[in-house]
């Protein structure tokens, strides 16, 4: 599945473009040169603020307007959003992610509004020595003074973390849950926990900025890239849901 992810998303899928276009070049132009034109212009257009904008913004649920909006949430789970490696700046070796970074920043300003324990959810995605929920229970503990109610460790995808949390949190009775992720994967990762389940508030964080005015909303740039790629993975991870969910069992 992670192969098939790879070859169908930029910039693998891209680079791919361009090389079949090229090898077609000489018998067949009109089909070779549009290869490379999709490839390439494909790659820079996806660089853009204003295609980044467009692809993340229909996926992003509504933002919380206030902590009352949690409506009966029981706990707060914060979901993984990857490492960083051998980290030296706070000698835990490895630490959470800047995408993490900020589930755990957000998670921590609902739990001070609200008191709900928190749950963290986040394995091992390459059998690293240490799970990624133990990172981000030292972010919460040590940077941000909060405690950690659960430990969710063994999930390598966002299915397990749905699984596996709901898991622990049955064994205390708790069916709805307030669920911290970026607004671009928050739709998915809700549908995941529905399915385990537990009742899902959204709680999402980091939306699409809207691309600025004039032709600097044109200018490609790798962050724009990053970003269009991360919002493709989703759509992607949703087409293949409503896939398996058509096929027979």
């Amino acid at each position: 599945m992670a192969l098939l992810e790879t070859l169908l998303l930029p910039p693998t899928l891209n680079a791919l473009l361009t090389l079949v276009g090229g090898l077609l070049w000489r018998r067949h132009h009109l089909l070779g040169g549009l290869a490379v034109v999709l490839g390439l212009g494909g790659l820079l257009v996806l660089a853009t603020p204003v295609a980044s904008h467009a692809l993340r913004q229909d996926l992003e649920p509504p933002a919380l307007q206030a902590s009352g909006d949690l409506h009966g949430a029981e706990a707060i789970v914060i979901l993984g959003g990857g490492r960083d490696y051998d980290a030296p700046e706070f000698g835990w070796g490895d630490a959470p992610s800047n995408a993490s970074w900020r589930r755990l920043a957000y998670g921590t300003y609902l739990h001070r509004q609200t008191d709900l324990p928190i749950l963290v959810s986040g394995g091992r995605r390459h059998d690293e020595p240490s799970a990624e929920a133990g990172l981000m229970a030292a972010a919460l503990e040590e940077v941000f003074e909060v405690p950690v109610r659960w430990y969710e460790g063994r999930s390598r995808t966002t299915a397990e973390n749905a699984r596996y949390s709901a898991e622990l949190l049955d064994e205390e009775g708790i069916r709805r849950v307030a669920l911290v992720s970026q607004a671009w994967h928050l739709p998915r990762a809700r549908a995941a926990f529905e399915r385990a389940g537990l009742e899902v508030v959204a709680a999402p964080t980091e939306f699409a900025s809207a691309p600025p005015e004039g032709l600097a909303a044109w200018r490609p740039s790798a962050y724009h890239l990053h970003q269009s790629s991360r919002a493709l993975h989703e759509w992607l991870g949703r087409a293949a849901r409503r896939l398996k969910d058509r096929l027979p069992r």
